[in-house]
């Protein structure tokens, strides 16, 4: 088995390679990941659209939740969300969209989700929203740790060079 090379930007960027071995195997599931990305994506493209097509509603949104500075803050949001859905969808760096989605989504639940602080109906919409900001996490953690699989721009970058 020859082994592998790579920089550490680009074990970073792509993962540690793939080592096989005799004693597992391990069936890819391309087209479900394809999928999974597909859905994972649609949540951040959609709402990062949302935020800059309706920044004024957005900024004041942020306001109320008491986040200075909130209209810039809400188009850097919405690209930010637009940029990761976009290299999920399309495998571009998967991993690292993946972890800056991870990382933005953060101080985004616990800014605007604590439940905690509420009470009767308004308790129970705010912690639905965080669990599901917290799948969400667990899923964007999952992309991260084994990469975008097959259908992915990263793996055709990454595609051993034919002689």
């Amino acid at each position: 088995m020859a082994t592998q090379i790579v920089s550490t930007a680009e074990r970073f960027a792509y993962g540690q390679p793939v080592v096989t071995t005799d004693t597992v195997r391990v069936a890819p599931r391309s087209t479900a990941a394809l999928i999974g990305r597909i859905l994972i994506a649609a949540i951040f493209i959609t709402s990062g659209l949302a935020k800059l097509f309706d920044l004024n509603t957005t900024a004041g949104y942020m306001t109320q939740a008491g986040i200075p500075a909130a209209r810039t803050l809400a188009v850097i949001a919405g690209l930010a969300e637009i940029a990761g859905g976009l290299s999920i969808a399309f495998g571009f760096l998967a991993r690292l969209g993946a972890l800056g989605l991870f990382l933005y989504m953060i101080p985004v639940t616990l800014t605007f989700h604590h439940f905690w602080t509420f009470e009767g109906a308004e308790q129970k919409a705010q912690l639905v929203n965080f669990m599901k900001n917290l799948a969400i996490m667990g899923g964007l953690l999952v992309l991260y740790a084994e990469g975008p699989a097959r259908y992915s721009i990263d793996a055709r970058l990454r595609r051993p060079k034919e002689p």
